[in-house]
């Protein structure tokens, strides 16, 4: 099986897995993009998952303006479009929240993490031939969770029960993404992807990683705010620099 293939077969037995999930109180809505949003992923996978990667990027799950609803990962409508040239056809979920409409490529929301992450990558490589190139972007797990408000329920906040159901099967699927892409550096969007990629390296004795983080591009971070892109800009050639692999070329 080639590494587009191992990618997609990955992914579709995580959603499966994902669907198959039921999450109690506070959760009154789950949506999982790789399902009513498959054609999007699979897109994405086909046409930048096609061997291996010298850059492994891990975010955390989607946000309800990206991959919510394009189904690529940190996925800002623009970014997904122009950049990547990438649009598709996006079903809904069965339940939906009136306040987290599914429109798709339609949606005239911004994905604010999603912007400002393709758009360093767009400043450091151009374009995204030669970004994809180099390197591939996943979310650790692909569920959106919603409060009966609306509210956006994060992983860290559901029980531990659930959370540990969440982990199996997304640290089995990790593990088979970086093995089939098998790249030298492992960056965490943010600490929590990072402790999920050490986890996940760790279950790889075989193969050596250089792990890092970049700053988390989410605009409830004041961090973010104050300091992108000139520190996740920093941390990216930091660790490629450890790793031994070259700068970007617009770096």
């Amino acid at each position: 099986m080639n590494c587009t293939d191992e990618v997609l077969a990955a992914a579709r037995e995580l959603s499966a897995e994902m669907s198959a999930l039921r999450f109690a109180p506070p959760v009154a809505f789950t949506y999982n993009p790789l399902d009513y949003a498959w054609a999007g992923h699979e897109a994405y996978i086909r046409r930048f998952a096609t061997g291996p990667k010298q850059a492994f990027y891990l975010g955390m799950n989607p946000g309800p303006f990206g991959m919510a609803q394009t189904g690529v990962p940190f996925g800002e409508i623009p970014a997904v479009t122009l950049w990547m040239g990438i649009t598709a056809v996006i079903n809904r979920p069965e339940k939906t929240h009136p306040k987290r409409p599914i429109q798709g490529f339609s949606c005239p929301r911004s994905e604010v993490s999603g912007r400002r992450l393709w758009g360093l990558f767009e400043q450091l490589y151009g374009t995204a031939e030669n970004f994809f190139a180099h390197a591939y972007v996943a979310n650790y797990c692909p569920l959106i969770w919603m409060s009966e408000s609306g509210a956006n329920i994060p992983p860290t906040q559901l029980p531990r029960e659930q959370v540990s159901r969440i982990d199996d099967a997304c640290q089995r699927h990790l593990v088979r993404l970086i093995r089939a892409l098998r790249p030298t550096c492992l960056i965490g969007v943010g600490a929590y992807a990072l402790q999920q990629l050490q986890i996940a390296a760790a279950a790889i004795p075989e193969a050596s990683f250089t792990l890092g983080s970049i700053l988390h591009p989410s605009p409830a971070s004041p961090l973010s705010n104050k300091c992108w892109p000139d520190k996740p800009r920093e941390q990216i050639l930091d660790i490629l620099r450890r790793a031994q692999l070259p700068p970007p070329p617009f770096a």
